[in-house]
């Protein structure tokens, strides 16, 4: 480890340009975590002034001849002083060993024994340390957790400091050792040793508060480059250096790394703007966090929109100071009068809210509360901590009522870490109606926010156009945009890792054959009676619109799902929407795609405004008849938006919702193998359904699939979104496979797995479902990716009315018919009479003159 030593001379900087704020410096060079300085008198209030802005350990050597000197220097945030020989030693005994590190020169160490030694915290000495020194050291931490700290040459390189980070040395670097030779971040990159092959380290990025966000890549590069932008830069093993949120927005200024016991790993700390770390738009990888910091960023997205909701009680206190105050002395006195557990969390919460909303207002944050809650911890000198006024006698007569806590919707929630085990019913005895309630899926709800957002932005896109497309994909994936479009063809084919392009290749191959066998050669053809011949004919809908869904995560499996479809059913122009990437391009796998399947334009954007410009079309983005492919919300209410507009003139392919699976099985069935294939449902959110048919089966037999479903969530990154999904999930237990196959047709469910004995016999059966999966050895995620067959499918019980897309989604069908004179004698009399019926006498008309004609000629 290196700790960054700044000069101070009469209140000089040295190798610092004087406009650098105090500020910006320890911002720089406090990035290790650990801040020496070496300051004369005149200099000591700008220690006090930095330990205020740091939250680094600082270490001091400065004028220092007594006792006093030192108190005044930790009660002022110092967190170690550096002493020399020169002082009296003995008079320090009250001081905490760790507070204080003594410098000495190698011959002095003969003269001090190792007991006086280990009075200390930190041994600093000058480089280099003879062996018999080294031997001597060593044993002396090891003994009495004493740290060794070696002042670095005049001429510094990355291998000294590898060496001496060997020994299990702290090496001290003036600032002004730091060159383009040799910058901090290579320095802190320097002693760190990798035990994987492809040389990175792994990353815990954490927040200002500890709180983990995400499990990342380091590499000496990334690392020298986080320390120069002073922003999160990590290693990204297919693309290179990785700047976080460069696109999204979602940035991360560092504040410190630290490296393991071992330097083989890394710490990041690091303040998290935007969304979050996480591709799921979430603050952090590991599920939601809870605590004093939501409740903070909580608070301050209320003042950020203090004007917007006029409900909040947040905003409320913003505005009435009088009233803030008021609830902080009354809560207060609350919780002075608690004396049960739950009166006294109650209580204390209502403080701390109002307390923090006190900061908010007057924009103080809770890391500056917690710094300062440090600079107290190393304070020597305490304070008597008397009240400043006369404490009122608390008698329990006449002791205030008590609030009750109110029920909040989180208390009712499901917690997130019980047991797995499904709800179960039991199909006999039933009534029609409680079967109907299980076919009912988690309630879904359409903000009116995400409505008008969407009417907003899609109205902007139809009257501005390419204009109005920029700005918005500048806006919402922070990426400035020359053109909105990619001409596919006259784009270079992408270079791709062989594997993702193997798979890739085999994925088209297999969806493009199943899709190709739907294509009806010939037109159908009937003569429904003599002269009359009534024929049917298939055309490609001509232009289409493919949504990928992108930000943080490639989907090549939507891409070939709906792009493999359109190009076997002819249509003429093929355009796909992708957000971009942070480059302002295109995953390559999705353009590997886009060229394979003959599209002409890729959309780099994503949202409603991708569906409003291929809705309407502007200067650059060619206009659809037809937008097929899933998305959030957004998307969602964007397509159905157009569907209802005239204006538009386009269809959808389907209604969306979240992802299901349903699971037939019996005795015979694998366990894991179902409770895996329930998993692979239940992982795609929240909202996601999956519902377990057990054939004939005991206790025992189900729980065995519990079991697993517990063992198996475990072990997925996405536990949390599992467990909520499974906690809206269940088992319906039923007698025969007939009842199964009943209920499976009532529910209607997106995907159907069978696993039981002799299961194409159930082939029959099924009347509504949108994708099956047969066997044992037939897992949705095959159809998901490479089977052949497809993976858009309905969803939400839509299985009852609508199919999947196949190749006849993107394909017209019409009519025609011929009829001859014999023809028309034998049904005209009919057509006259039904039309004569229904009032419409030019319908008649056209068939009697015809009728009449023919009867004339003969």
């Amino acid at each position: 480890m290196i700790v960054p030593c700044i000069t101070i001379r009469n209140s000089n900087f040295t190798g610092i340009p004087n406009d650098q704020t105090i500020a910006e410096i320890v911002k720089k060079y406090g990035v290790t975590g650990h801040l020496a300085l070496d300051v004369d008198e005149e200099s000591i209030p700008q220690v006090f002034e930095l330990a205020k802005a740091t939250s680094s350990v600082l270490r001091v050597k400065g004028p220092i001849s007594d006792v006093q000197s030192v108190v005044r220097l930790l009660d002022g945030g110092v967190n170690q002083v550096v002493l020399t020989q020169a002082m009296n030693l003995d008079a320090l005994t009250d001081i905490p060993r760790e507070r204080l590190a003594l410098e000495l020169s190698e011959s002095a160490m003969d003269k001090i024994s190792d007991d006086n030694l280990a009075k200390f915290g930190t041994l600093l000495f000058h480089a280099p340390i003879a062996a018999a020194l080294d031997a001597r050291l060593k044993a002396l931490s090891k003994s009495s957790e004493c740290c060794v700290c070696v002042d670095a040459p005049h001429t510094l390189t990355a291998d000294y400091i590898t060496e001496v980070s060997l020994h299990g040395y702290q090496v001290q670097v003036p600032i002004t050792l730091f060159s383009a030779e040799l910058s901090l971040g290579a320095a802190i990159a320097a002693p760190l040793v990798s035990d994987r092959q492809d040389g990175l380290f792994a990353t815990v990025v954490v927040d200002e508060f500890g709180i983990a966000l995400g499990l990342v890549y380091s590499s000496k590069e990334s690392i020298a480059e986080s320390v120069n932008t002073m922003r999160g830069v990590y290693q990204s093993r297919k693309r290179g250096l990785w700047y976080k949120g460069e696109t999204s927005g979602a940035v991360q200024h560092l504040i410190s790394i630290y490296a393991d016991c071992d330097n083989d790993s890394l710490r990041f700390v690091v303040k998290q703007a935007g969304t979050g770390f996480c591709h799921l738009e979430t603050r952090s990888c590991f599920g939601q966090q809870f605590g004093l910091s939501e409740l903070e960023r909580s608070i301050k997205s209320r003042k950020e929109n203090l004007n917007t909701d006029e409900k909040s009680y947040t905003n409320r206190l913003f505005k009435d100071r009088a009233l803030l105050h008021a609830k902080i002395v009354e809560e207060a006195g609350e919780l002075c009068d608690a004396t049960k557990k739950d009166e006294i969390c109650w209580e204390a919460a209502d403080l701390f809210y109002f307390a923090m909303v006190k900061c908010a207002a007057e924009n103080v944050e809770l890391r500056d509360v917690e710094a300062h809650l440090a600079r107290r911890h190393l304070k020597l000198t305490r304070r008597p901590g008397n009240a400043k006024v006369p404490l009122t006698p608390v008698t329990t007569e006449q002791a205030p009522a008590k609030k009750e806590p109110a029920t909040n919707a989180a208390d009712t929630t499901t917690d997130a870490k019980a047991e797995i085990q499904l709800q179960q019913h039991v199909l006999q005895g039933l009534s029609e109606d409680a079967v109907a309630d299980l076919c009912k899926r988690p309630a879904q709800s359409e903000s009116e926010f995400v409505k008008k957002a969407c009417a907003t932005i899609i109205d902007d896109v139809r009257k501005r156009g390419d204009t109005a497309l920029l700005e918005l994909t500048a806006k919402f994936d922070k990426v400035t945009l020359a053109s909105p479009v990619i001409d596919v063809a006259s784009t270079p084919a992408p270079k791709l890792d062989p594997e993702v392009r193997d798979a890739i290749d085999l994925a088209f191959n297999n969806i493009q054959k199943f899709h190709a066998a739907q294509v009806s050669e010939a037109p159908l053809s009937v003569e429904t009676q003599k002269g009359v011949q009534c024929s049917r004919y298939s055309r490609p809908i001509q232009r289409v619109g493919l949504y990928v869904p992108g930000g943080t995560a490639v989907l090549p499996s939507t891409a070939l799902m709906l792009g493999v479809p359109a190009m076997v059913a002819g249509c003429s122009t093929i355009v796909f929407a992708t957000p971009p990437t942070m480059d302002g391009g295109v995953p390559h796998e999705i353009l590997y795609i886009a060229q394979k399947v003959g599209a002409q334009k890729i959309l780099l954007a994503g949202g409603a405004q991708a569906v409003a410009a291929m809705s309407y079309g502007t200067a650059s983005v060619p206009k659809v008849d037809k937008i097929c492919g899933p998305g959030n919300q957004f998307v969602t209410a964007a397509k159905m938006f157009v569907q209802n507009d005239a204006n538009a003139a386009v269809s959808i392919d389907m209604p969306a919702g979240p992802s299901e699976v349903m699971v037939i099985c019996d005795a015979n069935a694998d366990a894991e193998f179902v409770a895996i294939d329930l998993l692979s449902q239940a992982e795609h959110g929240v909202d996601s359904q999956v519902i377990l048919v057990a054939v004939d089966m005991t206790d025992a037999q189900v729980s065995a699939i519990d079991a697993h479903l517990e063992r198996l969530t475990c072990l997925l990154p996405r536990e949390d979104i599992i467990r909520v999904a499974l906690s809206k999930s269940l088992t319906l237990r039923v007698d025969t496979l007939a009842d199964a196959m009943a209920f499976s047709n009532q529910y209607a469910p997106e995907h159907l797995i069978v696993n039981i004995v002799d299961y194409n016999r159930v082939v029959p059966m099924v009347q509504c479902a949108g994708s099956v999966f047969l066997g044992p050895y037939s897992p949705e995620s095959c159809g998901d990716y490479a089977s052949g067959t497809n993976h858009t499918l309905p969803t939400y019980g839509y299985a009852r009315m609508y199919s999947g897309v196949s190749t006849s989604t993107f394909q017209n069908y019409i009519t025609m018919q011929e009829l001859n004179e014999e023809g028309l004698m034998g049904i005209g009399p009919a057509v006259a009479t039904l039309a004569a019926l229904e009032k419409l006498d030019a319908h008649r008309n056209a068939v009697v003159i015809r009728m009449n004609r023919i009867k004339g000629a003969q």
